[in-house]
């Protein structure tokens, strides 16, 4: 089968390990009694150190996204305000210009398809000459255009937007998410990319998380993630991690010994699209057994890298992610060939340095181009960045000594720098997304999105005080239409007027306007429990029925009010 063939392809070439979660085992010298364990167990339970802030992590996903935050030591995937597990990863803009993001804006998709951005993963970190975003193009009804520095970007309601920036409105979501269930303000998270986004694409994941008011403590792959989850509670084993979801097809092998691939222990399947029975039916050809049902495929990248935070945050000390560079690092030579510095599958933090020279007489400056990718001659491969070291002592060619260093940190976040040994001079560049969002453009994104912010919690406002009010009309109609007969007609009168100029009110959207009129109507409606009290006080009380219908229009207005808070 041409789907089986192209997967068997992709374990063939992937060589050594793309993910690696390695369980760290008691200390090989001594075992402390189980006494003292739980002595020390209650010590920590006392301590008053401070609780670290929350790491939530982030399944930032092509099609849906998904939150999980730690639990102790069990990572808890949190329901959005609609009660559901995953939000779809669409943003869109109204005709009122309103902002949109999640379920409301998938359910205004069909009617509105040119102001709707779904799908923005795949053009993050691209270039708009890209031939992926060329394709994109032809593919979907929103406009996407060229941005200033070269990178492509979307329209949506007449404005121009980073794929960043989407991202960003959707990470915004979930950060609201797990506030909401926290009942605290999160500024710090892991965020999850496909295994082979190269160095752009993650920065430029970084930076959403950025403009959406995130620290992002660590960029971790999609199927390390997964395997984090599934070790959580597991033995260790060779896991085969096969990722098939709205915008990623990633297959991945866990745990390999010297690089020969052994008997695969586990199949974790992850991604949406792995739910077709077809796909399961060729993951079990290719692996001859079939998937684990451990975990959930829409979860388990989320719930990973919510383990990752607990790690980072130092609550989960079991584990220990050794996490890869997807593809080679290197650097343009002589004739065009590209030259390896570091290999792919090399576990990060990693750095390494190699000594160059130049390639003619007298040559005082270089150009040193950094690349990523697989294929030999550097042209083929994905260009990164370039920079110029100046002021190399004139010298026969061969003799200059220059030292290009790669140094990856744990996001996968590259930086190169090139220094003469003979003056020691040097250059360095710290890898940007595509053309790169310089500072400004991060720090005015930052400020857009605490403006959108703002103003949807502006809007939710007016949107509960309308609902308020709507429900006290309710209750005061109500009264009227049961007191009218035992109640002057002025004050029937005044309290319909009262409520007409309440709705007039809420139709203007003006939320002072909505307080004053909704006050001025539960003051008129009062009147009817005053008019009833008095009618009782005439009675001299002696009628139980009477006493008892003197307290309902009183019932039907607490109810108003109580509905209002």
């Amino acid at each position: 089968m041409a789907f089986g063939a192209l997967v068997a392809s992709r374990l063939a070439r992937s060589g050594r390990t793309l993910a690696s979660a390695v369980a760290q085992g008691p200390m090989p010298h001594r075992t402390a009694p189980p006494l003292l364990s739980r002595l020390g167990a209650v010590a920590r339970l006392l301590s008053t150190k401070p609780a670290a802030a929350d790491v939530i992590g982030i399944d930032l996903g092509t099609t849906n996204s998904c939150v999980s935050v730690m639990e102790g030591k069990t990572p808890r995937v949190i329901e959005n305000a609609e009660g559901a597990r995953t939000t779809p990863s669409i943003v869109a803009k109204n005709q009122n210009g309103d902002l949109l993001i999640g379920i409301t804006a998938s359910r205004q998709a069909v009617t509105n398809a040119q102001n709707t951005i779904r799908g923005s993963k795949r053009l993050i970190g691209r270039t708009f000459d890209d031939p992926q975003t060329q394709k994109e193009m032809k593919m979907v009804p929103y406009n996407i255009v060229k941005a200033p520095n070269g990178d492509a970007w979307v329209e949506m309601g007449g404005q121009q937007y980073s794929p960043s920036q989407i991202g960003a409105f959707v990470l915004t979501k979930m950060k609201e998410t797990a506030e909401a269930y926290l009942g605290k303000t999160v500024s710090k998270a892991v965020i999850t990319v496909p295994a082979y986004f190269n160095d752009a694409q993650r920065q430029a994941t970084k930076d959403a998380g950025r403009i959406a008011g995130l620290e992002v403590m660590r960029i971790i792959n999609e199927p390390t993630a997964a395997a984090l989850s599934y070790g959580m509670n597991n033995k260790e084993g060779l896991i085969a991690v096969f990722d098939l979801g709205g915008g990623t097809f990633d297959v991945s092998i866990l745990e390999i010994s010297n690089g020969v691939f052994e008997e695969i222990d586990e199949v974790l399947l992850v991604g949406g699209m792995t739910r077709v029975p077809k796909v399961q039916e060729v993951v079990s050809q290719i692996f001859n057994k079939p998937p684990s049902k451990g975990v959930n495929p829409d979860e388990a990248v989320a719930m990973g890298a919510a383990i990752q935070g607990g790690i980072l945050r130092g609550d989960v000390k079991e584990l220990l992610l050794l996490d890869v560079t997807p593809l080679s690092l290197g650097i343009e030579t002589l004739g065009g060939i590209f030259t390896r510095l570091i290999n792919r599958n090399t576990t990060i933090p990693t750095k390494k340095s190699q000594v160059f020279s130049t390639a003619a007489d007298n040559q005082t400056q270089v150009g040193v181009k950094v690349l990523q990718g697989e294929r030999e001659m550097a042209a083929d491969n994905k260009l990164l960045g370039e920079f110029q070291l100046e002021g190399i002592p004139p010298a026969p060619r061969g003799m200059p000594q220059i030292e290009v260093t790669f140094d990856i940190d744990a996001n996968g976040i590259v930086k190169v720098s090139a220094k003469d040994k003979a003056t020691g001079k040097e250059q360095e560049i710290t890898i940007k997304s595509s053309g790169g969002l310089s500072e400004v453009e991060i720090d005015k994104m930052v400020k857009e999105a605490e403006l959108h912010a703002q103003k949807d919690q502006e809007r939710k406002s007016l949107i509960d005080l309308k609902n308020s009010a709507d429900t006290t009309i309710y209750s005061i109609e109500k009264s009227v239409s049961e007191y009218k007969d035992k109640v002057p007609a002025e004050v029937t009168k005044e309290i319909e007027s009262a409520v007409s100029d309440l709705r007039a009110a809420m139709a203007e959207d003006d939320l002072e306007k909505i307080k004053q009129k909704l006050e001025a109507a539960n003051k008129a409606v009062s009147k009817i429990g005053e008019h009833m009290q008095q009618g009782g006080g005439g009675s001299t009380g002696s009628s139980g029925s009477s006493s008892g219908g003197d307290q309902t229009p009183e019932a039907e207005y607490q109810d108003a009010k109580e509905a209002k808070m």
